[in-house]
Parts: structure tokens; sequence; C-alpha cells
């Protein structure tokens, strides 16, 4: 797998922008053979029985359209800022509700930055940090408070890339009580950082508007095109 995905197009282009830099996403319908057998393992019925008990979670999809998925490369001056996923599939109307990260670089040390973090739903706090080692998995149940990402960017000697396998999975609970949202980017105290406006705007409307308002509210900005 670590060989394969090394050899992806190397031309492929890469997102950079103040929260997300120098990444590129591979859907796995592109990569070899092998590879694709993985992730074909990975979205399996015993893959998910085994998710399900570990996390507690019945009912878990697969997402067969990789939305988001796939190998993941961020190349050296690289990262990602610490964000909330977006939580709604929008082809098959569900619910996400587990990520499942694992990562493939053979020898990396935390010095070489790239490190998974995850934060407080405040941002007061770093929770934990655990370098992208080959073979690690880091699963994860995700909602728009579950803040994590890796914003310290790599900086392997080599120059070689952080690359991780990321899969998403999927309940049939959504209802037309939730507010979908895209990615929700927040900012470390004493960095940087910049948010996205739409967690900007979804922070000061929940600060300034009782508990029993939100999701009305939500829904409000969703239409208005403002989340």
């Amino acid at each position: 797998m670590y060989l394969e995905a090394v050899k992806v197009d190397e031309k492929a282009p890469e997102h950079s922008s103040a929260q997300e830099h120098l990444k590129t996403s591979y859907n796995p319908d592109i990569l070899p053979e092998y590879s694709r057998l993985v992730f074909g393992a990975l979205n399996s019925q015993s893959f998910i029985r085994f998710l399900e008990e570990m996390s507690g979670i019945q009912g878990l999809i697969a997402d067969p359209y990789y939305k988001g998925g796939g190998i993941h490369r961020t190349s050296n001056g690289g990262y990602l800022g610490i964000h909330a996923d977006f939580n709604h599939h929008k082809q098959m109307n569900l619910e996400r509700r587990l990520n499942v990260l694992i990562y493939l670089n053979p020898d990396w040390k935390a010095e070489y930055g790239g490190s998974f973090e995850i934060w407080t739903d405040d941002m007061k706090e770093k929770v934990a940090s655990y370098p992208p080692i080959m073979n690690r998995m880091c699963c994860f149940t995700t909602s728009s408070t579950s803040m994590h990402g890796n914003p310290e960017p790599v900086n392997h000697p080599d120059g070689q890339p952080r690359l991780s396998i990321a899969l998403y999975y999927y309940t049939a609970t959504w209802t037309d009580s939730h507010v979908a949202h895209s990615t929700l980017f927040r900012v470390r105290p004493g960095t940087e950082d910049q948010v996205t406006k739409g967690a900007d705007r979804l922070k000061t409307m929940q600060k300034y508007t009782p508990p029993v308002l939100h999701p009305t509210g939500q829904k409000v900005m969703r239409k208005l095109g403002l989340l």
C-alpha cells in the first residue's frame, strides 16, 4: 500500500488555503488494484462489524462514493487546520458518524510534524497528539464539535510526504431537524490560524442566542448561504 501510494500521480493538484495547505486526495477508484482491494476490505461487512462493536454505533454504512476519503498526501510544509468535519452525505442523505485514519509513513518521528491532534470543543486545550507512524489507526466519532486536524506543518528531513488512508462511515439517522454544514475550521489559541467564515458566524450565533434556538438559527443560516 505504501509503495503504491507514493507512485500515485505526483502532478495531481494540491489544495492550498489558509486552513488546508499542500494536501492532495486520491479517490480509491483511480488507485492500483491492490490498493482498491484494501479499501474494499475496509468497507466490508466484517470490518464494519468490528467498528460497530468498538464504537457502540450500530448500523454503520460505508461510503461507495468515498466522499472526501481515499488516500491523503500532505507535502512538506503542508498542514490541515483544526476543524469539525462536514456532517451530511448529500447523495445518500446519511449522517456522518465515524472517521477511520490509517497512516502509511515508515519510521516517522514526532519532530517531522504532521501529528494528528485532538482539541476540546471550546479550543482551549489540546487533548492528545499522535505522530502518523506506519500502520497506526485513529478512529473517532464525528460531530460538529469533534475538533481535530494536523495543524503543524510536515517537515520530513528527506522531503517525504505525509500519507494516510481516510474512510468515513455513516448511519441512516439524518432527519429534517438536522442542519447540514461543511467543514468548520477553528483557531488554536496563540497562533495565526484562520477560522472559516461559516464557523465564525455559527460561533457568534450560538454566543448570542439561547441553546433552544440554535437548530432554527443554523437552518436559517444554511438557507441564506451563511454556513
